[in-house]
């Protein structure tokens, strides 16, 4: 049974002028009210991102039946979207838990009730181990934080000796790489960060953590390399950690982003076959809504790369007004750095219509040059497009697309802009 997040306050908002995008005709009613009212993605302002209602569904179907079918967990990482209303998608499609990058989130989503928390990131601020302190009371709570150095576990035992625990925090050294991001850069290092916390009396030994992303930024052959060895390694280690382990609860080892999971599947795929009692956790969240760039190229469940599957859809737009035409072959669109992700890649133009979610003419040879804080620069081919003039865009990376926005508006599919959903973002 799927746990049900609190969201019912949610629908009781009111909706204002404050809201980037929202109808002038919504100001004053609830979310819920709005919505009943059958509002058109049409009526909405630009600049605007909107979300495929019927590629998310698929979106969350695929991954949930690919992770089961390889003996995987799926905790997706939650800070992608920080919308608990799409974490709830993905908890009835049976994922058990949401992970999180900083206590901020971790206190933010325990206000809906969220019961199971993997924060993938050291905590050793005193006032979140306080607070965390003081959730654990709670026993439905279950959560999993990481330390990749003696010196995170010696902070983290003496805040919590301090306050007081009511039981264990349970803690995964994390595997790092040179070259990589956080994360022990040896397995003696980590090996020695395990036995201090397997030692301790207020934390637990709960597993190896770690990322494989920051190793490669492509499918070349030597990110595949460089992202099967680092996966190999969390597996040794885990390994030599047998002995360090209790018995008094669950065992992790997790990795992947939503870039190399399958790597992750085909490298854990002999160790989960061992049937222990670890949970072979992965953590992608950007799968909820894929995109039209960066994942795009590099997923291997996207259309574009040549593997078995080619099922995962591009469920975020945006769509931006042609304000000026300067000058021959350059349009400025209302969208910009505050609006729309840029930092794996710009926006590629799609097709011009009259309105948002309206039909689409296309949009041949047109691309995206630059962006300014408010302003993006199309550069077009020919005259097709006027002041006034509506630019649907593809766009790259969810996880710097969703913190933009207060309310995305959610249409029924790419054919029908029937606004089915507002979702809320907590950034």
């Amino acid at each position: 049974m799927a746990q049900r997040l609190l969201l019912d306050g949610l629908g009781a908002e009111r909706l204002s002028a404050r809201d980037k995008g929202i109808p002038e005709r919504a100001f004053g009613m609830t979310v819920d009210a709005f919505l009943a009212t059958a509002p058109r993605l049409s009526e909405f302002w630009t600049p605007l991102i909107a979300l495929d209602d019927s590629a998310m569904r698929s979106n969350v179907d695929v991954m949930a039946a690919w992770t089961r079918e390889r003996g995987l967990e799926l905790m997706p990482h939650g800070k992608t979207t920080m919308a608990p209303a799409l974490w709830q998608r993905q908890l009835d499609a049976g994922c058990p838990g949401i992970t999180l990058a900083n206590m901020d989130q971790v206190r933010a989503a325990r206000t809906f009730g969220l019961e199971e928390i993997m924060l993938a990131n050291a905590v050793v601020d005193p006032r979140s181990l306080r607070w965390l302190a003081e959730e654990l009371a709670d026993p439905e709570f279950r959560f999993l934080s990481w330390a990749d150095s003696v010196d995170t576990v010696e902070r983290m035992q003496s805040a919590l000796r301090e306050i007081g625990v009511p039981r264990r925090v349970d803690v995964c050294v994390e595997l790092g790489a040179p070259g990589g991001r956080t994360g022990a850069r040896t397995l003696d290092e980590a090996g020695e960060i395990a036995r201090l916390i397997a030692a301790s009396d207020v934390l637990r030994l709960a597993g190896v953590a770690g990322y494989e992303g920051s190793l490669g930024h492509d499918r070349s052959p030597e990110a595949l390399a460089a992202v099967r060895r680092y996966l190999g390694d969390q597996i040794a280690l885990h390994d030599s950690l047998a002995d360090l382990y209790d018995d008094e609860g669950d065992v992790f080892v997790t990795a992947g982003g939503s870039a190399y999971f399958d790597l992750v599947a085909e490298v854990y795929a002999p160790a989960i076959a061992r049937g222990e009692r670890t949970r072979w956790t992965l953590r992608s969240g950007a799968y909820i809504v894929h995109d039209d760039g960066f994942y795009r190229g590099i997923s291997p469940l996207d259309e574009t790369y040549d593997g078995e599957h080619g099922i995962l859809r591009s469920a975020m737009h945006g769509w931006t007004r042609v304000v000026s035409h300067p000058e021959p072959g350059l349009a400025l669109l209302d969208g910009g750095k505050r609006d729309l992700p840029f930092d794996e890649g710009l926006p590629t133009p799609q097709g011009v219509a009259a309105d948002p979610g309206a039909a689409l003419a296309p949009l041949a040879g047109a691309t995206v040059s630059s962006m300014n804080d408010q302003h993006t620069f199309l550069r077009l081919t020919d005259a097709g497009v006027g002041i006034g003039d509506v630019v649907l865009l593809g766009l790259s990376h969810p996880c710097t697309a969703f913190d933009k926005w207060h309310y995305l508006p959610v249409v029924a599919s790419a054919e029908d802009d029937r606004v089915v959903e507002l979702v809320r973002t907590f950034f």
